[in-house]
């Protein structure tokens, strides 16, 4: 990839320097869906920055539960990697790799160093900070704040919206673990969503009407 190319990807950069930098030092990866990226407890080794596709970050307890946090998107990073990365501390996300994607990967190293010669780059991570603050914030409050029904009901409009489709292929048991709950309360809670005729289950997929997003917010 040259650095043109890459400034197609991270429009914001439009410094050369940082660009070639980036080219020259970073690693461009291709993923697949399941990939692991994150893990609490261990060093985080680089700074992925997205270019195509999307990871999911999660929050993970001592028992091994899962919370979703948030999702990065093409032309995001984590924040908290950046964090762990300043402080020499390790993980404490898991970031998972949700369908086929492509990142740059920046060795930790070389973050400091970015941070320290390219304005560009130092408000980038600044402004990622403040957006992943404000998601996190958002997932705070819908587990301190709202019922499971909806955050069951927000969960299935931000996964549509991140895979552009009314099709998920998902198990029960996966939404469970995603929303830190148990496999029977959201099989529950999808039946009397099934009985309003606001999705229909299948074996694996949940079937969402057009109009899904509209009916839960009246």
């Amino acid at each position: 990839m040259t650095a043109e190319e890459l400034k197609t990807f991270l429009p914001e950069f439009t410094d050369p320097r940082l660009l070639e930098t980036l080219i020259e030092k970073g690693q461009v990866m291709k993923l697949e869906p399941g990939k692991v990226l994150m893990e609490p407890g261990k060093f985080v080794k680089m700074v992925p920055i997205v270019l195509e596709g999307s990871i999911k970050v999660m929050r993970m307890d001592e028992d091994g539960k899962e919370l979703f946090l948030y999702y990065l998107d093409a032309g995001e990073t984590c924040a908290l990697s950046l964090t762990c990365c300043s402080a020499a501390r390790p993980s404490e996300i898991k970031a998972v790799v949700e369908e086929p994607t492509t990142i740059i990967g920046i060795p930790v190293a070389l973050h400091e160093q970015l941070t320290d010669e390219f304005k560009q780059w130092k408000d980038f991570v600044s402004e990622t900070y403040q957006s992943r603050f404000h998601e996190m914030l958002i997932a705070l409050d819908a587990v301190a704040f709202k019922r499971m029904d909806e955050r069951l009901m927000g969960y299935i409009v931000t996964k549509m919206k991140q895979h552009k489709t009314n099709e998920l292929n998902t198990t029960h048991q996966e939404i469970a673990n995603e929303l830190g709950t148990s496999r029977e309360v959201i099989s529950r809670l999808l039946k009397q969503l099934e009985k309003k005729k606001w999705i229909e289950l299948g074996r694996n997929v949940i079937y969402i009407r057009d109009d899904f997003e509209e009916l839960i917010s009246k």
